[in-house]
This record gives structure tokens, sequence and C-alpha cells, in this order.
């Protein structure tokens, strides 16, 4: 190793020890008993020394300034590479033991990342990004580099994730047929901070094939589609990369730097194998049939004695993988056990899809309670003693098990019209004897056409489609026993009112869409939170509207549909398919959040150029910097509405500090963190 390279190790492992030295501008002072300690502890000695060469110990001792605490090592802890027995670790006085229990590589330089499981004894501070680096030879890998991992939808950061680096030249060539992740074990493992951003250190000058890895599990082993995971188009050699900043976060309390990769992670389902996990028969009319994977093809349902159109199959989710399956015939024609079989396409051995079929025997036996039972035997001796006289027996405490649920309240969005969704298939509708009518000011009815479209996605769900009028009154009439549902029940009577809205009390929001180039968008209207409130679907170039727009907070989110199906596509490990891009709009003064008000035109111009520029360093640092901003600038707003309600709370000016600790104002806090990235160090080693 260089003497240079020292130097800039050195300087680093500082920055990742700085917690001691930064965290008194954040301390929290309390009214009595002196301050608090938010310290973390303070390395004062290693043995052997950080960085060591030619290492053969088996012991590595860390001594500290306090006693500590070992906190969720298995969780916290890795080694990069990763070993087949983890090293333990035992407190010892002041400091900490690391019992290396495996076999070394030769010439190998290996770190022990302790993340934050060292903690002081008394209130529990953590020392972040504590790490332990020696070498099996007689040189120290000293390259690094930087990156940021970002969930590809919600375009918010993705916390903890593992960087796996890969020797690129070690690796076989496999076009379209990436097995990587799946097949060998990383030569170099990093891990991002909670702000989705990693320094990868101790790497080679050679080209890296690298993925991200979304550890949910806290296995260190990937999963597919329960872990998510980010990939890159292409191989990267470090040393190759732009420069890039190091600081030290004194308010997150870890090291932070200047990404040069961007990892836009998904959960990857392709990889998942298709095959039926299960099947279940919950009532006697319903069966649901579980599939691993989403979007099962089935080929053929058959069953012993039921025709095949007498079987109503209802995907349930939305990417289909469990199905409920209907029997449109008589309870009494239903036996215990139905027997048939399935014919669809599941994965082989070489996760090639191939038809297959298999068995099913759905099981259903009703189960009474002793209560349930007692009641049963009485209604059928009323029934057998009002048939010996002649008459009909109704029980009086006989609930209607039929289901019936209306979206409208007391107004509806005349564009959207409403749903009535039925707790199972309805499979008979007299629409002839139900209504609905225009209510004037005088309460007179006047009857208008409607009818029922089912939702493609939900066989219980049917949509009313009238020609709506805004500002209006209606009213709904479903007689009794007008529907029947494939259970065998009937409903009973519903009446409701309900309105129009009023576009007066609404806003309305106007798109001037361009940039667009090849493919169409997809543009959601969403709250605050995030909850898609509405959504336009192949949008080009051109001019579109929200309209009945809810005063208050929304956002917008973009989807860069570029095969034209209308919803976002995640990745693809295997083939190397990048998911696609979902931005948020942010308009010139780096806002993401806009307040519209009632009666008002809110226009926004939708340039898809600027909104989905290729994300180059450069892009990607200024995004983060606007990130960082508003983050922090919310928590300065934060900070000032906590003083001026404990103003108005106790009558008097408290301190400047008191909500916050030591941060000298609200308006200081971008301030204090831009001074210390000014003051960062710059690698490009």
């Amino acid at each position: 190793m260089t003497k240079n390279c020292k130097i800039v190790l050195r300087l680093f492992t500082v920055l990742l020890f700085a917690g001691a030295l930064f965290t008194r501008c954040a301390n929290i002072m309390t009214p009595d008993g002196g301050p608090k300690d938010t310290l973390p502890p303070v390395i004062i000695k290693l043995l052997p020394d950080n960085f060591a060469t030619n290492f053969k110990e088996k012991k590595i001792y860390i001594e500290f300034n306090e006693f500590v605490q070992i906190k969720d090592q298995n969780k916290e802890m890795f080694t990069s590479p990763a070993m087949k027995k983890q090293p333990l670790l035992t407190t010892r006085g002041k400091g900490i033991v690391i019992t290396i229990r495996d076999t070394l590589k030769e010439n190998t330089t290996y770190a022990i990342d302790l993340g934050s499981a060292i903690r002081d004894n008394n209130e529990g501070n953590p020392l972040n990004a504590m790490r332990f680096v020696f070498s099996t030879g007689d040189k120290v890998d000293s390259i690094m580099c930087s990156g940021y991992t970002a969930d590809s939808y919600k375009a918010d950061s993705v916390s903890r994730t593992f960087i796996w680096f890969y020797i690129a030249d070690s690796l076989p060539k496999t076009p379209g047929y990436d097995s990587t992740i799946f097949n060998r074990k990383p030569d170099v493992i990093a891990r991002a901070q909670n702000n989705g951003i990693f320094i990868a250190q101790n790497l080679k000058p050679v080209n890296y094939r690298i993925y991200a890895i979304g550890d949910k599990n806290d296995n260190q082993l990937y999963e597919p589609g329960t872990d998510m995971v980010g990939l890159l188009d292409t191989i990267y050699n470090p040393v190759n990369l732009p420069e890039f900043g190091i600081w030290f976060d004194s308010l997150r309390m870890y090291p932070s730097a200047e990404p040069q990769l961007y990892f836009r992670m998904f959960t990857d389902k392709a990889f998942v194998n298709q095959r039926l996990v299960d099947a279940q028969r919950p009532e006697q009319k319903k069966a649901l049939l579980y599939f691993n994977a989403d979007y099962p093809r089935i080929d053929s349902l058959i069953f012993d004695n039921i025709p095949s159109d007498k079987v109503l199959i209802d995907p349930q989710t939305n990417g289909r993988d469990t199905v409920a399956l209907w029997f449109n015939v008589d309870a009494k024609e239903l036996p215990d056990t139905i027997k048939g079989k399935i014919v669809y396409y599941r994965h082989d051995s070489l996760r090639q899809l191939s038809k297959t079929r298999e068995p099913l025997k759905l099981a259903w036996k009703l189960v009474e309670t002793k209560e349930e039972q007692k009641e049963r035997e009485r209604i059928e001796k009323e029934k057998e003693r009002a048939l010996a006289e002649g008459r009909e027996y109704k029980n009086p405490n006989a609930k209607n098990l039929f289901s019936l649920k209306i979206s409208a309240g007391k107004e509806i969005n005349p564009e959207k019209g409403f749903d009535i969704t039925f707790g199972s298939p309805a499979i008979k509708f007299d629409t002839t004897a139900m209504e609905i009518a225009m209510v004037d000011e005088q309460k007179k009815k006047t009857p208008i056409k409607w009818h029922l479209e089912r939702d493609s996605l939900n066989m219980c769900r049917w949509r009313v489609v009238a020609d709506w009028k805004e500002k209006s009154n209606y009213s709904l009439y479903i007689p009794k026993r007008s529907v029947s549902d494939v259970m065998g029940y009937e409903n009973d009577s519903t009446v409701m009112e309900f309105a129009t809205f009023d576009p007066e009390k609404f806003a309305t929001v106007s798109l001037d869409v361009a940039g667009v180039g090849r493919n169409s968008y997809i543009v959601l209207l969403t709250d605050n939170s995030g909850k898609t409130l509405q959504e336009l679907k192949g949008v080009k170039s051109g001019k579109y509207r929200f309209n009945y727009v809810a005063p208050g907070d929304i956002r917008l989110r973009i989807i860069e549909d570029k095969n034209g199906n209308g919803r976002w596509d995640a990745g693809d490990v295997i083939a190397g398919l990048q998911p696609e891009r979902a931005e948020s709009y942010f308009n010139e003064r780096g806002e993401d959040v806009f307040t519209t008000k009632m009666n008002w035109d809110f226009e926004i111009k939708l340039d898809m150029s600027k909104i989905f520029v290729p994300m180059t360093m450069e892009n990607l640092v200024k995004m983060l910097d606007d990130k960082e901003a508003s983050r922090l600038q919310k928590l300065a707003e934060e900070w000032e509405k906590k003083q001026r309600e404990a103003k108005d709370k106790d009558n008097h000016t408290q301190q400047s500090g008191g909500a916050m600790g030591g941060m000298g104002g609200g308006m200081n806090i971008g301030g204090m963190a831009g001074g210390l990235k000014n003051a960062a160090s710059t690698f490009n080693r």
C-alpha cells in the first residue's frame, strides 16, 4: 500500500469514528441534573492495529473510554468477504474481543463491519459504522466508491441494503441469463446507511459486476420475491468513476457521501418459480387456489360431476396469484370432498414453463358449535311442525346472509359513478325492478337510464354507469329479491339518496405535457402521504386534466410506461432488465407538495425530458441535495412550530436550543449540514 493510500484510509477512519467529535453540536440539554449523555463510545486502543497486513491473529481487542454493550450482533455485523462462520463478539473490561472462527483466504483484504452493535453501557448510544480492516497478504486493498439505493417505484431511499461486488473477470459470460447472485459469493461487501448512501471500501482497481440486496430477513442471503434487489447495466472499475466527497453527518451520526452509482431497487417476482402452493375450501361453495407467483396461466379446471360452466373463476389479487372458485350449483349436490384436476403452466427445474396436470381435493365440513347445533335442531323441528300443519315456516330470528356494499356516500364523482360489491358473485339481476332517479328541488323523481358493468379484476364488484349530472340529487332503489348470489342468498330492499359533486367545491389540476419521446406515461395524482387519488394512463404530449380534486396537499408521480401496458413493471435480475422509472414532479423551486383550493384551476407543466433526465452522478447529487434541503427545511419548520407552541403554553420565550439541542435556531440546520459537507474529504480512489 502506498503512503498516500494509507493517509486516505486513516483519514476516512477518522470520519467513520467521528461521532464523538461532532455529537456535541447536537447535544440535548435538560433543565436539571446536568447534560444528558449523547456521546458514543470512543476507541482508545486497537490490538492489533487497524489495517494490519500479513494478519494471522485469531482475536482482536478494541478498548473504549467507557464500558460498552453488544446489541443485535447478528443483525448489525457482517464481514467482507463473507466468512462461513461469523466472528464472535464478547465484552472484556471496557472493550470487546472479536474472535475469528473461520479459516481465512490467503492474500485477501478482510473487513469486519460492526454497524451499530457497540453501544455505551448507560444510555445505549451507538458507535455507528465501526469497522476493523486487515489483510492476510502484504497489502490492504484501498480503493473506494460510493452509491445510492432507492426504491424504484417510490423513489425513496432504501436503507441498510447490502452491496455485493464481484470481480467481473472471474465470472462466466452468459448473455441474457445472469445467475451470479444465486451461484457465487461476493468478493467485497458494503452496506448502505439509513439514508440509502453506501461507501464501499477495500476494492481492487479492477472491473466489478455490482448488485444491491435488500436483506429483509437479515440472513445475508438473497431471496427472490422477498428481498429487494438492484442491478447495474454495465461493469464498473472504481478508479474510473468520478471523484466524490465524504463527510460525517452529525444529525444522523454516520458518514455520508456523494454517490457515484445509482441502484433502483425492486422486488423481482419474475424469478419466483410458478407452482400451485395450496388449495383450500373455506366455504361450501367457495375454494381458493394459491399460486407461488403472479399471473398463473390456467389451461383448464375439471371437477367430478360439476359442469365447467358452473365453476366461476374469480382472481382475488392484482397479480392474480390467489384465485377463488365459486361453485354455482345447489349446495345439496356438492360432496364433502370435491375431486378434480387442474392443468396449468408450472416452472420446471430449468425454470421453463411447461404444462402440468395436478389433482385437486377440496374438502369442506360444516363445523357447528353446541349453540349452533341446538338452534339448527330447533329450526328443523319447527319446520316439521309447520309442514304437518300445512303452513310455511319463517324463522323470525333468521339473518339474511346476502352481502351488499355500495361505495357511494352522500356525494359521488360524476366522472366515476359508484360501485356495488357483493359478498359472492351475483348470478341474477332483475335490473327492470331497480331504479335510479334524479330528484329535483320539489322531491320529484325522474328515472334515468343506467347500466351495470362488471369489474374485470373482481367478479363480485359492479360499476353503476349513467350520464351523471353535476350538482344534482339522486335516489337508488333495489327491491327485495331482485339480486341473488352464487351462495343462494337473496337481497333485502335497499333505498339510498346521494348527490353528485359541486365543481365549485373542488379544484382542477391542468397538465401541459411536453418532452415526450416514444414512450407513454402514467401520471398519478396522490395526497401528501402518497395515496393515489386519481390517475391518467397513456399520457403523451398534450393537455390533460384532473377534475374534482379535493382541496389540500397533492403530489404528482409519473411512471415511464415503456411497454404501454398501463402499469408499473419491476425488473428481472436473470434477464438483466431494469424496472420502469417512476419519478416525482418538482417545480423550479424544488417543491413537490402543492396546495389546491376550492374553485381553483391549478396549472402544471410536465416536461418529461427533464423529469426523466439520464441519472448521471451530477444529476443524482443534485436530486439528493434537493431532498436533503427539503428534509432539513421540514425539521426547521417542526422545530419552530414546537417553539411557538411552547411559547404559547408557558407564556414566555424559551431558549433557542430548548427543543432540539444546540442547533442555534431552526433555520440554521441547513447551514450546519452544508458546512460539514463543504469541509468533506474528496476521493477518487
